[in-house]
């Protein structure tokens, strides 16, 4: 989709530094070059140079007339979602990306198109037409080039069937529908947890909880007004990083001056954390926010000794006295990159099951839904492979010793920070008593424990 109202006003801003839009082939094949999509066996210094490492996805595409930025992508399910927001300013010097309103609606934008096509990602012909739909509610979403609604699922395919403009003044662009029935909200909290894990004196790990609260907001009226509150307990963390959608009315600035990059203080915003808003008619995420926990929920210790044709492995894992013990799932995936099939597997475990892949090059260690009352749980074993195949995982990192162990846990009806919604402090300002469901959850993501036998990525900064 392009947009000349955009381009011309580009033209005007950037004067004699302006780079026109190549047409959609070539900017496509500049694209994916500038993505290692096409041509990554060749270096390219000006891609490739390690002086340049890239910590977004805010890309510089060089173009027969001159370099395009900043050109937002990222790559989703087998899709690649790119925009080029208007910068409305001088782009010599490059101006920082915080002050470039356009990328954060530009991200929006992207991220409603991919909230509208995922579901139908293993679906060809479903993927297909929804696709053919998409050029009608770009036209709804962003008519003239700046992002009106961002939640396209909400939108109409086709022009027939579309709402006329609301009459009540007072209703807002993102409340799209009315809704008619009795009134119901529903609050998640939902916090992952990052970590990478060394058991390493020289070597500090780093671990990492962020959060979203999702809600669903069933109200009739035009405007409804709700207030909604975020609880921590005494001694819990501070919420930093918050980030709030676009429908709360206001905030308090004190909520949005903790940020991680700073250390904490005595003085650091501790909640309640209100937020009045007007809801959208669809789920929405409410806020995002991040927290420093002291420790990470599950402490573990890896080690892969090679020693002839076999290796020896040894797993400990402990999980910390403060964290409930109910786990919808929880286990511990052991990957063997760079060899063939695992042809012999000798192993004793102290708690829990051990399966084997199906293509015989992963350990799945299942714990289950609780770990013991010593809250260990152990596993030692010796594996040796066959010959590699082209089918076995290969990986440049995790060569030789360099492994990992790596944790995937749901645990319902708790958070890292503790975090929580009382129910009671929701105030809706409608007639009739609504119905109010509140849950929360914690969720491992890119949970790594390294071999501390071998060498391996640090990261000292904050994930």
């Amino acid at each position: 989709r392009r947009y000349p109202t955009v381009e011309i006003r580009a033209e005007t801003f950037n004067g004699s530094t302006h780079v026109p839009v190549p047409s959609d082939s070539a900017f496509l094949k500049a694209l994916l070059f500038e993505l290692r999509l096409i041509d990554d066996h060749i270096f390219v210094e000006h891609r490739d140079t390690c002086t340049r490492i890239n910590h977004s996805s805010v890309y510089s595409v060089r173009t027969e007339g001159g370099d395009l930025w900043p050109v937002l992508a990222f790559q989703k399910s087998g899709l690649i979602y790119a925009c080029l927001p208007l910068v409305e300013e001088t782009l010599e010097p490059r101006p920082p990306l915080l002050t470039v309103a356009g990328l954060s609606q530009g991200l929006a934008l992207l991220l409603g198109i991919v909230d509208y096509l995922s579901p139908s990602r293993k679906n060809e012909a479903e993927m297909s037409a929804k696709i053919g739909q998409l050029r009608n509610l770009l036209i709804q979403a962003c008519p003239l080039g700046t992002p009106l609604n961002t939640n396209i699922r909400s939108l109409n395919s086709s022009f027939d069937d579309i709402q006329e403009m609301p009459t009540d003044e007072n209703q807002p662009a993102w409340r799209s529908n009315a809704y008619k029935g009795k009134p119901q909200v529903n609050v998640c909290i939902t916090e992952k947890v990052k970590c990478m894990q060394y058991d390493k004196r020289d070597v500090v790990d780093v671990w990492q909880v962020y959060g979203a609260v999702n809600c669903k907001c069933d109200i009739e009226g035009s405007a409804p007004n709700v207030t909604l509150s975020l609880n921590l307990p005494t001694n819990g963390p501070p919420l930093q990083d918050i980030v709030v959608h676009h429908c709360v009315t206001s905030v308090d600035p004190a909520m949005l001056m903790s940020s991680s990059a700073e250390p904490l203080d005595d003085s650091v915003y501790n909640g309640p954390y209100k937020f009045p808003f007007i809801p959208p008619s669809d789920s929405f995420n409410l806020c995002y926010y991040t927290s420093q926990v002291p420790v990470p929920p599950i402490l573990g210790c890896y080690q892969l000794i090679e020693e002839g044709s076999q290796l020896k492995i040894t797993v400990n894992l402990k999980l910390h006295e403060s964290i409930k013990n109910s786990f919808e799932y929880c286990e511990a995936r052991i990957p063997f990159f760079n060899r063939g099939p695992i042809a012999q597997l000798e192993y004793k475990v102290s708690y829990g099951q051990l399966d084997l892949s199906r293509e015989k090059s992963l350990l799945v260690w299942v714990i289950g839904q609780k770990f013991p009352k010593s809250l260990e749980v152990s596993l030692t074993g010796t594996v040796s492979f066959g010959t590699a195949g082209k089918e076995h995982p290969t990986d440049y990192v995790c060569s030789g010793t360099t492994a990992y162990v790596k944790l995937y846990f749901r645990i319902p009806d708790f958070t890292l920070t503790g975090c929580y919604v009382d129910q009671h402090s929701i105030q809706i300002f409608v007639p009739g008593k609504p119905k109010i469901t509140a849950s929360r959850e914690l969720i491992s993501s890119d949970y790594y424990i390294w071999n501390s036998k071998a060498p391996a990525p640090m990261v000292y900064k904050t994930l």
